[in-house]
C-alpha cells in the first residue's frame, strides 16, 4: 500500500491522476531546492509531472533542469507517496503519485527555464522544516535525521 501524506481524499470530488518525479539533491552539506513564487510562494523539491511516454527518470532529469538549470546524475529511487491536492495553476484537483529520488547535482548549465522558479540551496536540517509538503519533508527527515 502506498502511504498518503497531507489531506485525505474528499468524498464526491473528482481527481485527475498526476504521477510525478521529485529529487533530493545533496551537495557539500546543502540541498538544491526550488523556490516557486506562483501561484503561491513555497520551497519544493525540484520535480514535477511525468509526461505521456516519459519514464519517471526521464521526467526527473527534465523537471530538475527546468526548475533549477542543473544537470543531475545517478538517480536512485527512494520511494513513493500519494497526495490529494488542489492545483490552482491547472485549476484541477489532483491525485499526485510522487516518486522520490536521491540524485547528485553535477553542474549548473543554465538559468531555470520554468517561469517563477529559482534554485535555492539550504542546509538539509533547515530544508526539512522549510519544504512545502509533508511527503517531501518525511523523505528528507528519513535521510538527514
Amino acid at each position: 500500500m502506498i502511504r498518503r501524506e497531507g489531506d485525505p481524499r474528499r468524498n464526491g470530488q473528482r481527481y485527475t491522476y498526476r504521477p510525478g518525479a521529485y529529487a533530493i539533491l545533496p551537495r557539500a552539506g546543502k540541498l538544491l531546492l526550488t523556490y516557486q513564487a506562483a501561484p503561491h510562494q513555497e520551497i519544493q523539491l525540484p520535480g514535477g509531472g511525468i509526461d505521456p511516454g516519459e519514464s519517471p527518470v526521464q521526467a526527473l532529469h527534465r523537471e530538475v533542469f527546468e526548475e533549477t538549470g542543473w544537470r543531475i546524475a545517478r538517480p536512485r529511487r527512494l520511494g513513493v507517496f500519494r497526495r490529494f491536492v488542489y492545483m490552482p495553476e491547472y485549476e484541477i484537483f489532483a491525485e499526485k503519485l510522487c516518486h522520490v529520488y536521491l540524485a547528485h547535482p553535477v553542474r549548473r548549465v543554465d538559468a531555470p527555464t520554468e517561469a517563477g522558479h529559482v534554485p535555492l540551496w539550504l542546509d538539509a536540517q533547515d530544508a526539512v522544516h522549510e519544504i512545502a509538503n509533508d511527503g517531501d519533508a518525511a523523505f528528507l527527515a528519513g535521510l538527514f535525521y
